[in-house]
């Protein structure tokens, strides 16, 4: 398994080089950080346009400054902002934290379903329990994330005027001023987190659920299955030790492989719910061409993306032990 998993780390990190020389590339030719002073009227001084040309290294050639930007990541350093005085670095750790926390917690609420609903409605196949669990799957499916948001919103807005009573939290990702105490910071947190969760993990939910029946159902109708029926093994054990654990791989790579569309919809969400995390952050980016801020955001999720895709692997050698000695 060691092995396994130093020969998996082995190809990731040439994978994450690569990416962050075409991130840089992209972001580069993207636009240009000085139109703000360019367009400005009446225009800045030309000395001044000169000083923040040599600040944003603009003035370098492009593979000079893929260099510079390259090894000042190891120091923290991720490049000049055009706002002179923020500190990219620190302002991607604390919106990552915000992001990353409804990324993860939606994503365990989109498996636990999808794994649930999936194996109960394989094994009631063409009952109304599977033809209900179907119908809510496309149904979600089918809702674009920003618009679910927006319901979910509106609806936790008109809940809470008509008890007369903030019971749902429908904007931030915390109250401010923050309430003091542990305990009650942690619930705050977690009564704002309530709306954004289930509008990402219901879009989730819905595709994975049907990528899980469809394998639960292949693996039910397997031989080595047929075999444990017949040795008289009981059906919780054929379904959980046998039928279960074969039947995760594939929604694994799918998990895997959505984590990207689960980001972007993550930027939706915060955008609607208006956090202040990484989705925030691209936005204000992009309308203010800060190029090194849009390196760092895209350099950060390329790198959540692959680390996932790290696990995956490590996970198909747990669920299948056969994969290690391939």
């Amino acid at each position: 398994m060691l092995a396994f998993a130093v020969r998996r780390i082995a190809v990731s990190i040439p994978i994450l080089l690569i990416s962050s020389f075409v991130v840089f590339i992209l972001a580069s030719l993207s636009g240009n950080p000085l139109n703000e002073l360019l367009f400005r009227n009446p225009p800045p001084p030309p000395q001044v346009i000169a000083l923040e040309t040599e600040r944003l290294r603009l003035d370098e050639p492009l593979l000079e400054r893929y260099w510079l930007w390259l090894t000042g990541l190891f120091t923290g350093d991720f490049g000049p902002s055009v706002q002179s005085n923020l500190d990219i670095g620190a302002e991607v750790a604390g919106r990552f934290v915000i992001t990353m926390r409804l990324i993860l917690v939606a994503m365990l609420v989109a498996l636990l379903l999808a794994v649930v609903i999936g194996v109960i409605s394989a094994v009631k196949q063409y009952s109304k329990t599977d033809y209900t669990a179907t119908f809510l799957g496309f149904l979600f499916l089918a809702m674009p994330s920003f618009w679910l948001a927006i319901l979910l919103k509106q609806a936790g807005i008109d809940f809470n005027n008509a008890v007369d009573e903030q019971v749902i939290y429908t904007i931030g990702a915390s109250s401010i001023p923050a309430p003091e105490g542990t305990w009650d910071q942690f619930v705050d947190t977690a009564g704002h987190m309530v709306l954004p969760t289930i509008s990402l993990a219901l879009i989730s939910y819905a595709a994975w659920s049907r990528y899980q029946r469809a394998s639960m159902l292949e693996v039910m109708n397997s031989d080595y299955v047929r075999l444990a029926r017949a040795k008289g093994l009981s059906r919780r054990q054929v379904m959980v030790r046998h039928g279960l654990r074969t039947a995760l791989i594939p929604l694994t790579t799918v998990t895997a492989l959505d984590l990207a569309a689960i980001i972007s919809g993550a930027v939706v969400t915060e955008t609607v719910f208006q956090w202040r995390g990484m989705g925030d952050l691209l936005l204000n980016a992009i309308r203010t061409n800060d190029t090194y801020v849009v390196m760092a955001w895209l350099l950060v999720t390329a790198t959540v993306v692959i680390l996932f895709n790290l696990i995956a692997d490590l996970l198909y050698a747990v669920l299948d032990p056969r994969i290690r000695y391939a």
